[in-house]
C-alpha cells in the first residue's frame, strides 16, 4: 500500500518503498525521480449527437522530480506532461471543459511545471519564497493525485495551473498562507508559453489549517485577467473557493474531501455578467488491498459556440457571449485492484464508471443537452493500468512551507 505511487490514488499520499533518489546522511541534498502513465479504455454512452464513443489512451504520461540542497533551504520541483504527443485530441470526458475543449479534457503543456525557491524556518515559523511555471495557490488538490482516472467537471473552477508565477508562502504551526502573483492568461496549445505581456496581471491568495483531528482546512481566492483572450482584452474572473481534506494511512476510511468552488465573470463595468459554482464530495476506502473509490459532483459550466468538431470550441473567443450554461450531476466509481510489482514498475488494474445528468440552467436556450447528447441521461465506463516508477510527490502545487504534512 505505502509503496505506490499512482497519480489518482490515495496511496500517492505516503512515502513509498521504491525510492529512485539518494539522500547524504546530513540530508544536506537529496533528490528523487518519477515516472507514470495510465493505459485507459473509455466508453461515452452516448456522447455528441447521440452517438456512442469508444476511445483508448495512453493518458497522464509525466516526468517528475525535486532537488533539495543545503538540507531543504533551495530546492527545485520540475515535471514534465507528454499529453501533447498522446492526447492530440483530447480524453473523452463528458461534462469536461476548457481551453477550446468539449467534453474532453485537453492535453496539458509539455514544461507543465518547474520551480525553484528557498525556504527559511525558525521554531514554528517557516518562510519560503518560489518562482517559475506551476501551480496557483487555489482552490482543491489536482485531480492527478486524487483517487480518479477522470477529472471532475470543475477542474477549471477549483485550480489554477500552468502558470508562471512568484508564491510566498508563511507558516506558524499548522496554518499556512500562501499569496502569489501569476499571469492570467491560460494556455492555448501544449506548447504554449504565457505571453511576457501578462505576466504577474493576477493574484490568488489560499488559508489553509490542519487540525488536531488531522482535518485539513482550506479557503481561497483569486483574480484571474482575462483567462480566454491572450492578448488580454476578456472577461476576468474573480474566483472563490473552500474545501476540508482527510487523509489516513491506515484504517478502512483512507481518504475524504468535499469542496466549495465557483468563478464569477465580469469586466469593469460589470463585475458578475456569468457566474459558475460547484460542489463536490469525494473519497476513499480500502477493503483487503482493494480501493473502493466514490464521487458526487454538482458543477456548472458554459455552453460555447461548438467547431465542425462537436468536441471543439472557437478559440480564440469571437466574443463574450456563450450559449447558455448547463448544470451537470455526476456520480462516479472507481475500483482499484492490488498492484502488481515489477522491479521499479507497479502495475494496477482499475475499472471506473459515472452516470451523469445534464440539464440547462435557463429555458430558452441555444443548447438544450437532453437535444443535444438525444439523452436525458449519460454513462462514462472505463477501465485500464495505471503504471508508475520511481517516486511521486505526494501533493502537487504545494511549495515550501506551504507543505504542511500528514500527506
Amino acid at each position: 500500500m505505502a509503496s505506490f505511487v499512482a497519480p489518482c490514488t490515495l496511496t500517492a499520499q505516503h512515502p513509498p518503498t521504491h525510492h529512485a533518489g539518494t539522500s547524504h546522511a546530513d540530508s544536506a541534498r537529496r533528490w528523487s525521480a518519477g515516472a507514470m502513465a495510465i493505459a485507459l479504455g473509455t466508453r461515452a454512452q452516448p456522447a455528441a449527437f447521440g452517438r456512442t464513443a469508444t476511445e483508448g489512451y495512453l493518458t497522464q504520461p509525466m516526468l517528475f522530480g525535486n532537488v533539495q540542497l543545503a538540507g531543504g533551504r533551495l530546492q527545485a520541483v520540475g515535471t514534465l506532461n507528454l499529453e501533447g504527443w498522446t492526447l492530440g485530441r483530447g480524453e473523452l470526458n463528458p461534462g469536461g471543459y476548457g481551453e477550446g475543449f468539449i467534453d474532453r479534457r485537453h492535453p496539458h503543456t509539455y514544461l507543465h511545471e518547474v520551480m525553484l525557491g528557498g525556504m527559511a524556518t525558525r521554531g514554528p515559523m517557516a518562510t519560503s519564497l518560489f518562482a517559475g511555471k506551476g501551480f496557483v495557490p487555489f482552490g482543491s488538490d489536482d485531480p492527478m493525485v486524487r483517487p480518479f482516472v477522470k477529472y471532475p467537471v470543475n477542474h477549471h473552477i477549483a485550480q489554477v495551473m500552468e502558470r508562471v508565477l512568484v508564491v510566498g508562502t508563511l507558516r506558524l504551526a499548522p496554518v499556512a498562507l500562501e499569496v502569489a502573483r501569476f499571469n492570467g492568461d491560460e494556455p492555448e496549445g501544449p506548447s504554449d508559453w504565457p505571453n511576457a505581456g501578462r505576466a504577474m496581471d493576477s493574484w490568488a491568495a489560499r488559508l489553509t489549517a490542519l487540525t488536531p483531528l488531522g482535518v485539513e482546512l482550506s479557503a481561497s481566492a483569486a483574480h484571474v485577467q482575462s483567462p480566454e483572450f491572450a492578448t488580454g482584452e476578456g472577461l476576468d474572473q474573480r474566483k472563490e473557493a473552500a474545501s476540508l481534506r482527510l487523509v489516513r494511512p491506515t484504517g478502512t476510511l483512507r481518504y475524504a474531501m468535499a469542496e466549495w468552488g465557483r468563478t464569477r465573470e465580469g469586466n469593469a463595468r460589470k463585475a458578475d455578467i456569468f457566474s459558475f459554482s460547484s460542489w463536490l464530495a469525494e473519497g476513499m476506502v480500502a477493503l483487503e488491498g482493494v480501493e473502493l473509490s466514490a464521487r458526487v459532483e454538482r458543477t456548472e459550466r458554459p455552453e460555447e459556440d461548438r467547431l465542425d468538431d462537436p468536441y471543439r470550441s472557437v478559440r480564440p473567443l469571437l466574443d463574450f457571449n456563450i450559449l447558455g450554461r448547463t448544470r451537470w450531476h455526476i456520480v462516479t466509481v472507481n475500483v482499484g485492484a492490488p498492484p502488481v510489482r515489477w522491479g521499479r514498475l507497479q502495475l494496477t488494474p482499475f475499472a471506473e464508471g459515472a452516470w451523469l445528468r445534464p440539464r440547462a440552467t435557463t429555458h430558452p436556450t441555444a443548447l438544450d443537452p437532453e437535444v443535444f447528447y438525444d439523452a436525458s441521461q449519460l454513462w462514462m465506463w472505463s477501465a485500464g493500468i495505471r503504471l508508475h516508477a520511481g517516486v511521486m510527490r505526494p501533493r502537487f502545487g504545494r511549495y515550501g512551507a506551504a507543505q504542511l504534512g500528514r500527506g
